[in-house]
């Protein structure tokens, strides 16, 4: 990862709403150590790979005990390589679908192929480098989740306000974006709570049970699975955390919750295209990533010509303010929302000298390149993290129609 560039004293309010930081840093942002016996505020993997515990071995294999799946999935199988590799295909569903389509085409142009954004013949030839990687695995959800608070995201901004975190309204809405997929695919991966491939009435999970859910207490959306449960995902890598690579504690944290890795690739330019929906990162001429993004809207056109980057913030407060982001008659007043996954900016916030202008996450993953946005460019939070880890503020911004 490259060295983290600390901003958050120079973030000011945007238009995208993000609020200043203080300087004074909260004890769960204290720097990182290497110690081996060091508690991390969750299970790591091992002893040097500080991703959770059920983080990729990212060489794809998967162990011979291991329960097959009952199909193959092929579009899946592909859109989780595109993933590992920074080519994002957004929400992995199994399904064809614009980010997939995008992710194929900057894969396409990265290895000198016909740039088809189809999965066709020369493309699945090129993708069998990475044939040993499956679709998806089981991973068993740690014990730790099941004593998490979850607390459903009211829709009256001023409660939002009146919260600690915008934090995960269920163990399931975490699960889904560690896995950069959807509820509703996790449960198809695990019909009647068994990893698909089970052999009925054998599988791993004892307690499994064929209903549509589990009661939660006030406050918390239902669950469909438990801590402790086998299940079957998809099989995202990438995912490793080196040890001393993240300064601060609740980034690294973050980083562990979304399976994103500390491995990324450096680059000096990025091109977010409005009408391509895209954001391209190069290293030099080599197309090294690509994410589908929203950018802009009518009110708040994307702002294109060259910018800097001034910082990165992240898990940043948000500042609720109608007049700023075009609501005059709304009546909501300005709010200050606490930092978490489901802020209106997501995790991360990379600032650049465009005023009222950044490239932030999402507490929505599935509308991203489907919505517009309040100006800003918008990424799912795996991909703002992932892209986070990529730049530094020499690195160009491009925005182009």
């Amino acid at each position: 990862m490259r060295h983290l560039i600390a901003t958050a004293s120079l973030i000011a309010l945007a238009a995208c709403g993000l609020a200043g930081q203080d300087n004074d840093k909260q004890d769960t942002d204290r720097v990182a150590t290497t110690d081996a016996g060091e508690d991390w505020g969750y299970d790591t993997y091992d002893a040097d790979n500080l991703a959770d515990s059920m983080a990729s071995n990212d060489d794809g294999s998967i162990s011979k005990d291991a329960i097959p799946d009952a199909e193959e999935r092929p579009i899946m199988q592909a859109q989780v390589v595109l993933d590992r590799i920074g080519f994002g295909p957004g929400v992995i569903d199994g399904k064809m679908g614009m980010s997939t389509e995008n992710a194929l085409r900057g894969f396409q142009e990265a290895n000198d192929l016909s740039v088809t954004g189809k999965l066709d013949e020369q493309t699945k030839a090129k993708l069998s480098a990475w044939k040993q990687i499956p679709a998806t695995r089981v991973v068993t959800i740690p014990a730790s989740w099941g004593t998490t608070e979850y607390t459903d995201m009211p829709d009256d901004v001023a409660e939002k306000a009146k919260l600690e975190t915008l934090g995960y309204a269920s163990l399931d809405e975490r699960l889904a974006e560690r896995f950069h997929t959807t509820i509703d695919v996790l449960k198809q991966l695990n019909p009647n709570g068994q990893p698909a491939g089970a052999v009925e009435g054998k599988g791993p999970n004892p307690a499994a049970s064929a209903t549509p859910d589990v009661a939660h207490p006030d406050g918390q959306q239902p669950s469909f699975f438990r801590a402790g449960q086998q299940i079957r995902v998809p099989n995202i890598g990438a995912d490793r955390i080196a040890k001393g690579s993240v300064k601060e504690r609740s980034w690294q944290q973050t980083l562990a919750s979304l399976g994103v890795g500390t491995e990324q690739p450096e680059v000096d330019r990025l091109v977010v295209s409005k009408a391509g929906k895209t954001l391209k990162a190069y290293n030099g001429d080599k197309l090294v990533a690509l994410f589908t993004v929203s950018s802009g809207s009518s009110e708040f056109p994307l702002p294109l010509g060259e910018w800097k980057i001034l910082g990165e913030a992240y898990n940043p407060p948000y500042a609720y303010d109608p007049e700023v982001l075009g609501k005059d008659n709304s009546d909501d007043g300005t709010h200050k929302l606490p930092p978490g996954p489901n802020s209106p900016v997501g995790v991360v916030w990379i600032d650049l000298s465009k005023e009222h202008y950044g490239i932030h996450g999402t507490p929505d993953p599935e509308t991203i390149g489907r919505a517009q946005s309040s100006g800003c460019v918008r990424l799912t939070n795996w991909d703002a993290a992932r892209l986070a880890g990529m730049v530094s503020q020499s690195t160009k911004v491009i925005f182009e129609a």
